[in-house]
């Protein structure tokens, strides 16, 4: 097998910030030949419904249904796939749920709750927290299957309080990647411990659509969530305002702080965790020292070979990967908020000292015994989690996605004397006067 060539850049040198600028390129931008015919999708299921939506499915994943009926399981059939899988994967299952669901409860205790308060006048102000109505999940299922997206979209949801939870994911005639056609029962047995109402066979930006405009069998939803190809992607974009998404995501990434005291093979292999999704997946390790990140890459070598997806690792290691030799950890940690990663290890000796120093990272994992995977399926925190640099300014999914804030406010009549002339004052400077007349006209009355 070939050596692995891997970029490596060096903070100290006059060349780094031009390599840096390369290594974090990576366009959002959508082909426009996707963007045409999601386009055409869209519009065809909003104008035909359930109709345009059997034609895809039919054509696009191989499927004939005759109508929506036979692409809609029961419930009873979601329990039911509980009993069909192996008991380790009934176990790992319920684990896995059980900490999600117990750690999104802790996070509706922290930020999911209203408040009011009076001010010295009377006055009532506050916030009123409510869940929306009805959500739609998308969950990938072209070419493998994930229980784990359901669990992560499906629980916050539930906990949350939304009335109703739809899910839709493609379970195409012949799957890809090694994963059976058809209905795969871990992920039916993860949407009834998550709690999913409603789950229809379908996916692609038909199935975006369908959530987006509603159908005579699929309900319109309030929000949609749920990661997905290009297709998917460009089709959330695109219903945004219809309804609400949770995040564009681009492909997945994985940043690694190293001292140095981590064993070389497991950083080895958590960086390969994140470069096997696909060919731009993004692996990035920085250190200070030197001889450790030959050691990482060593390890590499030998390991490689031995796994599956060894040929899309290598594509994403050698497109978009990259070895940093920084200055210092302090360094690092200043680097690695400049690339506001998806994931971000600090595989250090003292984690604890490092973590103040990291701003932007969809997630944070603190110490050498904190693999990326774990996070991805059962630690809790959700797995759903802001790409390509968005994590300056973008949240994890959670509780709070799936709950609107709507302002209280209830004037006294002393309330209304006080304010009305500061409201008048600024609707005249406005130019807005039934604004400024409406408040005056509360002044010295009693109610």
């Amino acid at each position: 097998m070939s050596a692995l060539n891997i970029r490596r850049l060096a903070s100290a040198s006059p060349q780094f910030e031009a390599g840096l600028r390369e290594l974090r390129r990576w366009s959002a931008a959508a082909d426009d030949a996707i963007e045409a015919r999601v386009g055409a999708i869209l519009a065809d299921v909003r104008a035909r419904g359930d109709a345009a939506v059997l034609e895809c499915t039919a054509r696009l994943d191989g499927i004939a249904a005759a109508s929506m009926a036979e692409l809609e399981l029961p419930r009873a059939v979601l329990g039911a796939a509980l009993d069909t899988i192996t008991t380790a994967q009934r176990q790992a299952l319920e684990a896995a749920a059980a900490r999600v669901r117990q750690y999104h409860e802790r996070q509706l205790e922290a930020c999911g709750r209203g408040f009011t308060y009076r001010d010295a006048d009377g006055t009532l102000l506050g916030q009123k927290v409510t869940p929306l109505d009805r959500v739609g999940i998308y969950v990938p299922g072209g070419k493998a299957a994930y229980p784990s997206s359901v669990l992560m979209n499906a629980i916050p949801a539930q906990v949350a309080g939304v009335g109703e939870i739809v899910m839709v994911a493609p379970m195409p005639a012949r799957g890809g990647d090694g994963v059976a056609g058809g209905r795969n029962a871990l992920v039916l047995a993860a949407a009834h411990l998550a709690g999913v109402h409603r789950l229809f066979t379908i996916g692609g930006a038909q199935a975006v659509a369908a959530l987006a405009y509603g159908t005579a069998s699929v309900p319109r939803v309030d929000k949609i969530t749920g990661p997905g190809n290009a297709y998917v992607a460009s089709a959330k974009r695109r219903v945004f305002g219809e309804v609400g998404i949770d995040m564009i995501a681009g492909p997945s990434e994985i940043c690694v702080l190293a001292d140095g005291t981590t064993p070389a093979e497991w950083v080895a292999m958590d960086l390969f965790s994140q470069a096997e999704h696909d060919e731009l997946a993004q692996a990035i390790l920085l250190s200070p020292d030197a001889a450790y990140l030959d050691a990482v890459h060593a390890e590499m070598e030998r390991i490689l070979g031995a796994l599956p997806r060894r040929d899309v690792i290598r594509a994403s290691l050698e497109g978009r990967g990259a070895f940093v030799h920084t200055r210092s950890m302090e360094e690092a940690c200043e680097l690695a908020n400049r690339i506001a990663p998806e994931h971000l290890e600090v595989s250090a000796r003292e984690p604890a000292r490092w973590e103040p120093l990291l701003r932007h990272a969809g997630a944070i994992f603190l110490g050498a015994w904190t693999s990326e995977s774990l996070g991805d399926y059962c630690a809790g925190p959700n797995h759903v989690l802001p790409t390509s640099g968005t994590a300056r300014f973008s949240s994890p999914l959670g509780v709070y996605d799936f709950q609107k804030r709507t302002s209280l406010i209830e004037v006294s009549a002393v309330g209304a004397g006080r304010l009305g002339p500061v409201a008048a004052e600024l609707a005249y400077g406005e130019g807005l006067q039934a604004h400024a007349r409406a408040a005056e006209l509360r002044l010295g009355k009693k109610a």
